[in-house]
């Protein structure tokens, strides 16, 4: 008789955008859940993001946790989210309700507000980005190269935005291809890999390290026209945050979710981020004020007709990568070897017992010599003479008489 072998069906999971909704609306950050279900944040990211799935009794906590009963209020919020009405709402009655909401419901109100602000920002939603190439049956190399060739371009353009500077913007692009290559096999079996590799190019074109460099200190003059260069600097002077959110949203047409979870911030942070963006940029472009579409309209076109990118040929990418691959590994093989050896020349050289040393001999100086008792005065001369010729038994003493 044998026994069945067959897998149990696995639990339920909302898909990934579903799931960071659903964590939000609990009141629940990342930290909580993690440490309900025994997992990192960065796991629960990962589960957010769609980079993995959690599995068996982990699945399972994680399901639990997601399936809470939501608050009251979020229950009311939802409900009138869905009705015509809510969607034209102003975010001066929203910010009065979340003044006058305790502060275990904050959050929850504030992603209703969120999401009714980029409702009545963003009337219409923004055309999707372009799908990656199909990658089935190519060898690692070829499914490398149609995703550099289908994506460098336009990460140049987007990283130019971004820095201002087309150097920077190509050498981060073809950096983060480098890291992708080194982690294929991750990045192959990602959901998204464009997103994976446009977060890494992101993070290294906008780390403050590339201040010291000399190159970077003075300004440099973009080669577009006059609107251009005025969003452009516009761009430049918002924080990075901002800018990476605007240009997300705005620009690449990515929801608010996604937005958030690519900036790793909470999706009420990436709307707060984006109002400030839009008022600045409406003050420094007040053409710009009246519509979010002129905003995304301009920004698709920096983003489509910036500077033409010169990104290296794939093959040069993957072979810069894999030098560069193998000069770390050696240069760490080295070390290693190098603490080895010291390592071990000390254990033989060492001494295994400690062996006090012997101080050599010093004159001594500094001490006074022995002197003798100091010369009498002629008083105690007197004296002592007297003292010495007086019987043993010492001076008489008085006796009283009886009368």
């Amino acid at each position: 008789m044998t026994r069945s072998t067959a897998p149990s069906p696995e639990t339920p999971l909302p898909p990934p955008k579903e799931r960071r909704r659903l964590r939000e609306a609990l009141s629940l950050s990342e930290a909580q859940v993690a440490s309900a279900v025994g997992v990192t944040k960065a796991t629960v990211r990962a589960w957010e993001t769609g980079r993995s799935d959690p599995r068996g009794r982990r699945r399972e906590a994680y399901a639990k946790v997601l399936a809470r009963p939501l608050p009251s209020n979020e229950a009311s919020a939802a409900d009138t989210s869905s009705e015509p009405a809510a969607a034209t709402t102003s975010t001066a009655p929203a910010e009065a309700t979340t003044a006058a909401t305790p502060p275990a419901a904050v959050e929850p109100v504030l992603v209703s507000v969120a999401d009714s602000v980029s409702t009545t920002l963003a009337p219409s939603p923004p055309p999707a980005p372009a799908a990656p190439p199909a990658t089935a049956g190519l060898t690692p190399a070829e499914a490398f190269d149609a995703l550099y060739a289908h994506a460098a371009p336009d990460l140049v353009r987007q990283v130019y935005l971004l820095t201002g500077r087309q150097q920077l913007s190509h050498e981060a692009v073809e950096r983060a291809f480098h890291i992708a290559w080194q982690n294929w096999p991750k990045t192959a079996q990602d959901r998204d890999p464009v997103g994976w590799v446009r977060a890494v190019a992101y993070e290294l074109a906008l780390s403050p390290w590339h201040r010291l460099r000399p190159a970077n200190r003075h300004p440099e003059s973009p080669p577009l026209d006059k609107a251009g260069r005025e969003l452009l600097d516009a761009l430049l002077e918002l924080p990075p945050p901002y800018r990476r959110t605007v240009l997300l949203y705005d620009g690449l047409g990515l929801d608010l979710p996604e937005t958030a979870a690519e900036t790793e911030a909470t999706t009420p942070a990436a709307a707060n981020r984006l109002l400030h963006a839009r008022e600045a940029l409406a003050e420094r472009l007040p053409h710009l004020a009246a519509t979010p579409e002129a905003l995304r309209e301009q920004l698709g076109v920096l983003v489509a007709g910036g500077p033409p990118p010169r990104p290296a040929p794939a093959a040069t990418v993957r072979t810069t990568s894999e030098r560069r691959a193998w000069f770390w590994t050696r240069a760490a093989l080295t070390v290693t070897v190098l603490i080895m050896g010291a390592t071990g020349m000390t254990l033989a050289t060492a001494p295994t017992r400690y062996v006090p040393e012997i101080a050599p001999a010093q004159r001594v100086g500094g001490v006074p010599g022995h002197a003798g008792p100091p010369q009498l005065s002629p008083q105690q001369t007197v004296l002592r003479d007297m003292l010495r010729d007086l019987p043993g038994s010492g001076p008489g003493k008085l006796v009283p008489q009886i009368e």
